[in-house]
């Protein structure tokens, strides 16, 4: 993700999630990370960008910060793309275990986190909004062998 990507962003960011959307100014502020301890990537189709995701990566842990498709895109593999991108990031950067919080009505998401070998660790009460839990989610994760 660039600068540029910003606004593109946001707007997926403000369909998908419109009770608890960031704001411009907390994507800045998340791209003013990059490289050090973020990572932020879009998935893009014929140039329009469907999707993006975001990490934090501290070593030995990473946190999944951000994770959205837009709605024409969803279900034809986008979410898993970023997914993937995302744990091999955290491998590169040498994390051990990867950490998520997804809302605890968002099914969809929870059966793409547990496809993918995240299992529940705990729930926060009241995350999103009054009435609004998220369900906390990590895996570990192993670096391939030295060659």
């Amino acid at each position: 993700m660039r600068w540029w990507d910003v606004a593109a962003v946001h707007e997926i960011e403000s369909r998908v999630f419109p009770n608890s959307a960031w704001s411009l100014e907390l994507f800045w502020s998340e791209l003013a990370g990059v490289p050090e301890t973020r990572c932020y990537v879009v998935a893009e189709d014929h140039g329009t960008i469907v999707g993006y995701a975001g990490l934090m990566a501290v070593a030995p842990d990473a946190d999944v910060q951000t994770i959205a498709v837009a709605a024409p895109s969803q279900r034809q593999g986008v979410g898993q793309l970023l997914l993937s991108e995302l744990l091999g990031e955290a491998e590169r950067r040498g994390s051990t275990r990867i950490f998520l919080e997804v809302a605890a009505d968002n099914s969809s998401a929870q059966q793409l986190y547990t496809r993918n070998g995240f299992e529940v660790a705990s729930r926060r009460r009241n995350y999103y909004a009054p009435g609004r839990d998220a369900v906390v989610m990590q895996r570990s994760l192993t670096h391939g062998s030295d060659e």
